[in-house]
Parts: structure tokens; C-alpha cells; sequence
């Protein structure tokens, strides 16, 4: 049976291509307009059976308000998908580049690939999504505007890949985590990475002694990211992403680091994720 899962944004969407790297190409995709519904189906273990959402970019960084989504959700991290994003000029089958006035797509996609696009006389107009662009050029059947989108959206929407790769900065990955509702109780046989999330006294020196606790269990610190805690004055709680070689080694790092800690949270252990193209 297919699995279905939550994403933002609509068919077409990187995420669902991350989706699609990671469950196959036959997963379904509840879309849904924002993270926070994104997060609440997904944990619904009777409306789906997950959610892919995005977590940190390799050029924007984290995208923080996704941090603070996924420690007050019912959802486990079962796994990640570092997708290489590829951004496209995408036309109604038959348009050609001197048929071109319009170029639509989401503002980030717009930015990203500023140096193809100034090489032409467009107008430049944003929208709230790659896929949704696409969506639009192939119902409007306009042979005057075009879609900046990903080749999956070209594939949905029987559209030309025009121009493929027409982004400026080629090292553009983006981090999407897997998850699937608490409920569900999954345990990944090769875990290899966990994320979690801590909060400690902010006595002098504490966090470098969590820290001191993790290298010496010999886990790496693979990311550490600090957040301000909901309704304290500039205090601050830590995600942190570790890799280690077996459950047994991560399972004594957690004891230590709890020890000194007010609170800690296990998100998942999953199996560390590669570099897939988008």
C-alpha cells in the first residue's frame, strides 16, 4: 500500500519530490497550504502516514519557525533527504524563448536565479509557489509566460523544460525531514543520527560541559541550533543533530547529557540521509 504523507505547498513542490526520493514515486502527497497543517495531519496516524518538511537550506540556513513546529508536534523523525535543488524556465509546449514576456514563480526561486534572468527583457512577477506557476502556465495555456519550476511540475502539468538548471548558485540543498505520527512507534533498524532537543540551567559553563559529554561518547555534533524559550527572558533551548556508529554509544551520550539538563527531548533516530537531485 502507498504511503501518504503531508507536504506544503502543491503537486510539483520540491517537497514532494523529497517525498518521492525517499518513499518512491507512487507516495501520495496531502498538500496542504502551511507547516502548521502540515504537522498537525501528519501526526493524525487515521488521516496520513507522515509528513516531509523542510528544515534548513544550504545558502537561507534554518528555517527556524519549522524547529519550534516540529518540538510541540506528536511526530518522529524517521529519516532526511538532502535534495539538490534544481530551479527551470518551464513554457506551454510550442513557446519559445522570444515568445517570453512574463516569468512567474516564487520570490526565493526568482532571486536564485537572477543572473539567467537579467539576461532578458522579463517581467518578473512572484508568486506564493513554484509549482502552483506551473500549475497556472498549463491552465492558461499563455505562450507569453513562463514558470520557474521543478522538473516534476513540468512532468505534472505537461509543460517544456525550456532552460533546465537555471539557477545561479549550484550547491543550493535543501534538508527535508521524514516523520511519521508517534503513534505509529517506528523504530529504524540502521539508525545512524538522531535529533533532539535540550533545555539546561544556563549556569556558567554548562553547555560547553553537554557538549564536553557528547565528544567524549564519540558522537559528532553534526548541527547545533539555539532558540529562544517561549516566554523566558533571552533564555535559550538547543536542537542538536548527532551521528554515531551504534544505538548502544547514542544511548549513553543521551544518559550523560541528561544529567545536565532541565529537559530533554529525543525527536528520532533515523538513518543519516545523501545528497539526492532535485
Amino acid at each position: 500500500m502507498n504511503k501518504k504523507v503531508t507536504i506544503q505547498g502543491y503537486e510539483g513542490s520540491f517537497h514532494q519530490v523529497a517525498a518521492m526520493h525517499f518513499f518512491g514515486k507512487n507516495v501520495q502527497v496531502i498538500t496542504c497550504d502551511t507547516f502548521r497543517e502540515v504537522v498537525k495531519i501528519g501526526a493524525d496516524i487515521k488521516l496520513s502516514d507522515g509528513a516531509v518538511m523542510a528544515i534548513e537550506n544550504s545558502i537561507a540556513g534554518s528555517i527556524l519557525p519549522n524547529y519550534n513546529l516540529l518540538q510541540k508536534s506528536n511526530l518522529q523523525v524517521i529519516g532526511e533527504v538532502y535534495l539538490s535543488i534544481s530551479q527551470n524556465l518551464l513554457t506551454y509546449p510550442g513557446v519559445k524563448l522570444e515568445d517570453i514576456k512574463e516569468v512567474h514563480s516564487h520570490p526565493m526561486a526568482i532571486l536564485q536565479c537572477l543572473d539567467y534572468l537579467e539576461k532578458y527583457n522579463w517581467k518578473l512577477v512572484e508568486s506564493e509557489d513554484t509549482a502552483l506557476s506551473a500549475k497556472l502556465v498549463h491552465q492558461h495555456k499563455n505562450k507569453h509566460v513562463a514558470a520557474i519550476a521543478s522538473k516534476l511540475a513540468a512532468q505534472l502539468y505537461d509543460l517544456n523544460v525550456i532552460s533546465p538548471d537555471i539557477h545561479t548558485l549550484k550547491n543550493n540543498i535543501t534538508r527535508f525531514l521524514v516523520m511519521a505520527p508517534m503513534a505509529a512507534k517506528i523504530k529504524v533498524a540502521d539508525a545512524n543520527k538522531g535529533s533532539i532537543y535540550f533545555q539546561t540551567d544556563h549556569s556558567r559553563g554548562i553547555l560547553s560541559k553537554v557538549l564536553a559529554k557528547i565528544a567524549q561518547g564519540k558522537v559528532n555534533l553534526s548541527k547545533l541550533q539555539s532558540m529562544p524559550i517561549p516566554g523566558s527572558t533571552f533564555k535559550y533551548g538547543f536542537y542538536a543533530d548527532l551521528e554515531f556508529e551504534n544505538f548502544k554509544q547514542m544511548e549513553k551520550v543521551l544518559e550523560d547529557v541528561k544529567t545536565l539538563t532541565n529537559s530533554l527531548k529525543i525527536f528520532g533516530m533515523y538513518e543519516k540521509g545523501k545528497v539526492v537531485k532535485g
